[in-house]
């Protein structure tokens, strides 16, 4: 994957650079002068997708801003472990609205954070782009059909610990947001059982903040749902 920086949308590249393993794209901009505005789009396809972000001068050291920091299991006793297997992860997901609410998805105990919610998405699948995988992964997941709006937001973590396989990973998820619709809810279905989704639900905007979210899908919220409440983007 590689970032690019505008300065205005349609303008001329002010960097490209590729997206290393663990990197963030707000550090790797800032390191580089500038403050990533918002997301403009993801293209291509995996694993060859191209961020192309709008930035502006900070005109600040790159020391003020702190360094993402990989977190390791506190269970795992890696002297005992073979390598690390690094494994860099694409991803897309979702705030998807309708006149239910906003579709949330509960991790099953094949995950770290068992009972705990989430937003709809998954992994990038090999020759597949970001938005063509958030709408394969929402049907799987949830049984609905979204419109997809617009791209939102780009989230990365950086962890050592162990798959729902077994396996002990040099783990990086690079997380690509969209915000999305869903003019038809229906009652939400998990048709990919027996994975890391176990149960999906329209939940009511009055009780979403009451919710057990992972930290992500609450950072993500509490970052975007409000701006989106209010922009129109659910369908009447």
């Amino acid at each position: 994957m590689r970032i690019i920086g505008v300065e205005v949308a349609g303008g001329a590249a002010v960097f490209v650079r590729p997206l290393p393993h663990g990197a963030d794209p707000h550090r790797l901009a800032w390191e580089l002068g500038y403050r990533i505005v918002r997301p403009l789009s993801a293209t291509g396809i995996a694993p060859d997708l191209t961020l192309t972000v709008q930035v502006g001068r900070h005109g600040r050291s790159a020391e003020l801003q702190a360094p993402k920091t990989r977190s390791i299991d506190p269970d795992l006793d890696l002297s005992a472990e073979p390598d690390p297997v690094v494994r860099q992860r694409l991803a897309a997901y979702g705030i998807v609205l309708s006149s239910r609410g906003l579709l949330a998805t509960q991790f099953s105990d094949r995950t770290a954070v068992p009972g705990l919610w989430g937003l709809p998405g998954g992994g990038i699948d090999v020759d597949e782009g970001p938005s063509q995988a958030l709408i394969r992964e929402i049907a799987e997941e949830t049984g609905q059909e979204p419109e997809i709006s617009h791209l939102l937001d780009v989230q990365t973590d950086h962890w050592i610990g162990r798959s729902p396989t077994g396996v002990v990973e040099d783990f990086h998820a690079v997380r690509i947001i969209y915000a999305a619709s869903c003019p038809t809810p229906t009652d939400p279905v998990v048709y990919d059982r027996g994975g890391t989704t176990e149960a999906a639900a329209w939940l009511p905007l009055d009780r979403w903040a009451r919710t057990a979210w992972s930290s992500g899908a609450r950072t993500l919220l509490d970052r975007h749902l409000r701006e989106l409440i209010h922009s129109g983007l659910i369908p009447r």
